[in-house]
This record gives C-alpha cells, structure tokens and sequence, in this order.
C-alpha cells in the first residue's frame, strides 16, 4: 500500500483542475510525458464539479448477458465489492471497467449505486462503462463515463481489486488518481508532495501572461515581455 497523502496535499490537489495537476506533474518531473493520463474524452455528470482525488478501487463489470453464477454467487460477490469500496486507504475514486464487447449497454452508475459509494466514502467514479438517472443522482458525487444508458441491462460485478483499463489509461488498485471532466491522470506517489509547490509555481507563472493577453491592446512584444517577466519567477 502507498503511503497517505497528508490533508493538505489532497486540499492544495481538489482545489485545481486535472490539466493543471497533469502540468505540476511535468513541472515536478523536469519534463515532459505522454503517458499516466486518459486518452479519450470523458463524460461528465457534473460537469462544474471541482475535481476528485483519491486511492483507486478497482473493478470489471459487465451487462449484455445475464450471469451464469447462481443469484447467492452474485450477491455474495456485490456484497464484498462494497465491503472492498469501503476500505482504506481513502478518500476513494471508484474505477470500473466495462469489458464486454459493447461497453455501456447497461448503467451499473445511477441513483442507487452512487448513494451507495457515496455512503461507503467514495469521491466519484471514472468508467468506460455507462450511467443513468441524471437529474435523481447526488449531484456532489462525480460521474465520468463513456455513455449514457436507460436501463442496467444484465450488469454486474466481475471482478474487483484489478488492473483495469479505462479511456486508454491503465490503472491498478489504490494508484492515486486525480479526475474531472477533462479527464483522469495518475499521480506517481513518489513526487505527489511536490505538487502543491509546482501548482502555485505554475499559476504565478501564468499570471503575467494571461494578464498580458487580457488586457487592451495586446501585441507581441507585450507577448515577449510578459514571458520573460514568468521566466523570473521562481
């Protein structure tokens, strides 16, 4: 198990957006990457949610044909994915592959199931899969999918505590997980306490600029100007 973030880590990660933190990432590693993030676009329940942040919890599911594991099996096994959900460490961002051939088909997200992980501690979930109930859902619990659907369909827990793979990013049980509508990227606990200091560096870097470009007659010497005047901070 990964070490725990501090709060004020998780406070200085939930109060910016993913593509900032994907930034102080690269600010932290003294380069660029293209790897750790999602590489297809999301769908949000919740559009102007602040980010979700938290210890992945890990599942497959599926939905387009009905179980061959006995009504006790499938209970037994939603029952200790719910008791897996609500382990440590936490907070918790739930991540659930859909792996049938048509991802989506039946909604295991809506009303019900996010009462529930929201009551188990869950931050929110990222999947490949589908949701339903918008507008009955709690509207403080995220939802990031690939689609929409009206009905469950046949869906049902698989398997849970995996590597998975959602949105052309692989993630494994309690990688920490940083989520909004723009997507999902993968924290490398060994540089996540570096972060809060690269995201206030970047935000005082941006300043100038965007204060430059904002404001009446913009040209680009002003342009070179504010760049140089980023370059100072440190």
């Amino acid at each position: 198990m990964e070490q725990v973030l501090s709060s004020e880590v998780f406070a200085a990660l939930t109060a910016v957006d993913t593509p900032t933190v994907c930034n102080a990432i690269e600010l932290a590693l003294g380069r660029r990457t293209a790897e750790g993030f999602t590489t297809r676009p999301v769908l949000a329940a919740h559009p102007n949610l602040p980010a979700i942040v938290g210890y992945a919890r890990t599942g497959l599911i599926r939905s387009s044909q009905p179980s061959e594991d006995s009504p006790e099996a499938l209970r037994a096994r939603r029952i200790a994915y719910y008791r897996y959900v609500a382990t440590q460490p936490s907070p918790a961002v739930v991540v659930l592959q859909d792996v049938d051939p048509r991802p989506g088909l039946g909604a295991f997200w809506g009303e019900v199931n996010v009462a529930i992980h929201k009551g188990l501690g869950a931050q929110g979930v990222l999947t490949n899969g589908s949701m339903r109930d918008l507008g009955a859902v709690d509207p403080g619990f995220q939802i990031l999918a690939d689609s929409l659907s009206p009905s469950h369909a046949f869906v049902r827990i698989e398997e849970f505590e995996c590597p998975v793979e959602v949105f052309g990013l692989r993630i494994k049980p309690n990688d920490l997980v940083h989520a909004d509508r723009h997507g999902a990227v993968i924290i490398d606990p060994e540089i996540a306490h570096e972060l809060p200091r690269a995201i206030d560096l970047i935000m005082r870097k941006e300043a100038p600029i965007l204060r430059a470009a904002r404001s009446p007659g913009f040209i680009v010497e002003k342009l070179i100007e504010a760049w140089g005047e980023a370059e100072d901070i440190h």
